[in-house]
This record gives structure tokens, C-alpha cells and sequence, in this order.
């Protein structure tokens, strides 16, 4: 079974939970089966089964061109050139919607079946067209065309295998869910509080953490307007990346520099820290905040958890599959609106709600030690890359072995 993994991320060119996830599962799968990574980045190597072949345009290659529009329409031209180079594989399995078009051509130019796990949805994240204008319409018609053509398509969660079939005209039998899954080897609680100095966190005081990237979907902002609900003796420490615009950017900053000349122990990294170190910040956090307003799954919170670290987070989405309210964290309901931009109907509820579960496993050091010994248990129990592996080399085998392309499990 030779596979063909296309995908807009890959190690060390990695910003969000998707690129984790390829970087992990492309690993685990080359173990079992070879594996080629056609990724939009200057690299190439070979590790065992493992091939990473990078393609990357050049931002001058679109001289002229609306800025807005430069970002889709080269992942288009890398997909292209994807399949110029020619392919030999016996499926194809897309990453995000950067990626999607290179699987339609291989579908139609290579006859391959095509596979399509959904990281995350367009029509749910309508704050891209803060970033990308109308090239926000050309992304949710290649996501649409591609899904609906698409042989298997997998959810990582029941929550967005039931979004995909609320949103799309795709055929039940052709879905199947695969969680996310962590290396519980690599993501442990660690020992090293010479992390902490290094960013000026108080050794002597709880902190509740954010890691994560400084957009509408993220909801740092949420998060923002809960510290002053947030207990003064708890530090707040911000982990925070990459920001959807220079807009959103400043607005976030401006209200971090204004928390921060009104309230001591506010800690503000604005960047993506290695893992080694992302992981010294879990393990020595008391509470994890997860605040986002959409998540398929949250990859980040398996993250925590397996450091031993409870989770405050928001009831949306896959979120409630992967943290057990009460049990491994305390969920607050974020109350949706309906219609875009889908924020809280409640925000000032939101936040205060937020704060009340930060508050409530960052000033009981008991209860948030058993909970975080219960996430991390659930973690190792349920999600590991090798399961995921397995689970989707079973899926390519059935997907092949069919010649009407259908796979026997449904979505229930």
C-alpha cells in the first residue's frame, strides 16, 4: 500500500494542529506501510518508508497579484505542480483545504482514490475573510468540490463527522471518524522550572496557560476579557502565535498591555515556543484554558492533559469528546450564536465562566492534581498514534479493496 500524503504543513514548517497531526500519523503509518509527504515548503529526505518531497512558490511568483489572494491561489499553483511531478501511489490522502486541490487532480488524473481527513471547516470559520478577502470564497469551493468528490472522508471527531454532514452533500457510508491521537512518551509531565524563570513566571504562584494562535477561532479574546473575573493570587501566562491579521494582532496586544499595567502576573510570550518548552509550561501549569469558539477536536487539549494538566476549555465542538467535564476539566457552555460570525451570544457570560472553572482548578491544588491525573490517564488509554495508524491503514485497505469505492462503517 503506497500512500501519498498532501499537505500544506510538515515538520519543521508546523502552525497548527493539523501540521501535528501529519507529522505524527506520516510517522506512525511509515512504519506499517511506505509513505510519501508532498508538503509546500523546501525540503526532502528520505527516512526509512518515510519520503518528504517539499515544493515551495515563491511569493514573488505572484507579482501583481492582490495580497489577499496570493496565499490560496499558491496553494492552488503548489498543487498543481504537485501533480506535474507525477505521483505513484495507490491512494491519496489530503490535509486541509491547502491541500485539497492537489488530491481532485490526482482523483481525476490518476484514477487514485481519494481520501480527505477534516481538520476544520470553512463555512465554520468565517473570520478568514478578515485574512484572505474573497480568497475566502475560492477555499470553500475547492473544500466543498473536494469533499463531495472525495472517496473517504475522515472526521476527527463525531462532532465534525455530523458538521461535514449537516454542511455538504456527502454520503454517510463515506465517512468515518478517527480521532487525533498523542505520543504519551514525548507529551509527560517534565520537571524543569528553569523554564519559567526564563519568562519571568513566578516559581512560587499557580498559573493558568494558553498556547495557541492569536485568531477569532482560537478565543484569546474571550480569555482577555476574563481576567479581571480571574483570582489575583492565579497568574495568567499567554503562549500566543501567529496572528490572522496585523489587525487582530495589535487589538490583542493593545488589550494585553492594557491588563497588564492593571493587574501583576500577567506573562505575555507572543510566539509558538519550541515543544520541549511548550510542555515544561504544561506541566507546570495548574489549569490549561482552552476558550475556543470552533475546534474539530483540540489537539492542544490531548496536549495538556498528557502533561498531567486539567483542562478549563469551552463546550464546542470535539472539545467534550476528548475532556470529560468533571472529570478531566470543567467545560463551560459558550453559548453559540447561530449565524456568522457563530461568537457568543453571551460574551461577558462566557468570559465569567471561563474565569469561574479557571479559578475553581487553579486555587484547588487537590482537585486539580486528581484531574490531571485522570487526563492523563484517558490519554494514554484512548489516544495513541499507533491506534490511529492502524485504524487508518484499515481504512485505505477497505477503501482499495472495494471497486465501488464505499467503505462498510457509517457515521452514528
Amino acid at each position: 500500500m503506497r500512500v501519498l500524503f498532501v499537505t500544506n504543513e510538515f515538520p519543521p514548517h508546523i502552525y497548527g494542529g493539523a501540521g501535528v497531526h501529519v507529522e505524527y500519523l506520516s510517522r506512525e503509518l511509515a512504519k506499517l506501510t511506505p509513505i510519501e509527504v508532498r508538503s509546500f515548503h523546501d525540503q526532502a529526505y528520505v527516512e526509512g518508508q518515510l519520503t518528504v518531497r517539499g515544493t515551495k512558490m515563491e511569493s514573488s511568483q505572484f507579482s501583481g497579484c492582490p495580497v489577499p489572494f496570493v496565499s490560496p491561489l499558491r496553494a492552488l499553483a503548489t498543487c498543481l505542480a504537485f501533480n506535474g511531478q507525477g505521483i505513484d501511489a495507490d491512494v491519496v490522502h489530503c490535509h486541509t483545504w491547502y491541500a485539497h486541490f492537489g488530491g481532485i487532480l490526482a482523483k481525476l488524473l490518476y484514477d487514485l482514490p481519494l481520501v480527505v481527513t477534516v481538520h476544520s471547516l470553512e463555512p465554520l470559520r468565517p473570520w478568514k475573510r478578515e485574512q484572505i478577502g474573497r480568497g475566502y470564497e475560492l477555499s470553500s469551493w475547492v473544500e466543498k468540490t473536494t469533499l463531495e468528490m472525495a472517496d473517504l472522508v475522515i472526521a476527527v471527531s463525531k462532532s465534525t463527522a455530523d458538521d461535514v454532514l449537516r454542511l455538504f452533500d456527502v454520503d454517510p457510508n463515506r465517512i468515518q471518524i478517527i480521532a487525533n491521537g498523542i505520543d504519551t512518551e514525548e507529551y509527560k509531565a517534565v520537571d524543569q522550572p528553569e523554564v519559567l524563570d526564563r519568562f519571568g513566571i513566578d516559581r512560587q504562584l499557580p498559573y493558568v496557560l494558553f498556547v495557541g494562535r492569536m485568531t477569532r477561532q482560537k478565543g484569546l479574546l474571550h480569555l482577555l476579557q476574563a481576567v479581571e473575573h480571574i483570582d489575583p493570587k492565579l497568574q495568567i501566562v499567554l503562549c500566543a502565535g501567529e496572528s490572522d491579521t496585523p489587525e487582530l494582532q495589535a487589538e490583542l496586544e493593545g488589550m494585553v498591555a492594557d491588563l497588564r499595567g492593571r493587574r501583576p502576573g500577567i506573562v505575555w510570550i507572543p510566539e509558538m515556543v519550541s515543544r520541549e518548552t511548550t510542555i515544561a509550561l504544561y506541566s507546570h501549569a495548574a489549569v490549561f484554558c482552552c476558550p475556543s469558539v470552533y475546534e474539530p477536536f483540540g489537539i492542544i487539549n490531548l496536549e495538556a492533559m498528557a502533561c498531567g494538566t486539567p483542562v478549563a476549555g469551552s463546550a464546542v465542538g470535539g472539545i467534550p469528546e476528548v475532556v470529560v467535564d468533571g472529570e478531566t476539566g470543567i467545560l463551560v457552555d459558550a453559548k453559540l450564536s447561530d449565524q456568522p460570525p457563530y461568537d457568543p451570544s453571551d460574551p461577558a457570560g462566557f468570559a465569567q465562566g471561563l474565569a469561574a472553572a479557571i479559578n475553581r482548578l487553579g486555587t484547588d491544588s487537590e482537585l486539580s492534581r486528581r484531574m490531571g491525573e485522570a487526563g492523563r490517564k484517558r490519554v494514554v488509554d484512548i489516544y495513541s498514534w499507533q491506534s490511529v495508524a492502524k485504524q487508518t491503514l484499515a481504512a485505505y485497505e477497505g477503501l482499495v479493496a472495494r471497486p465501488d469505492g464505499m467503505i462498510a462503517r457509517t457515521v452514528r
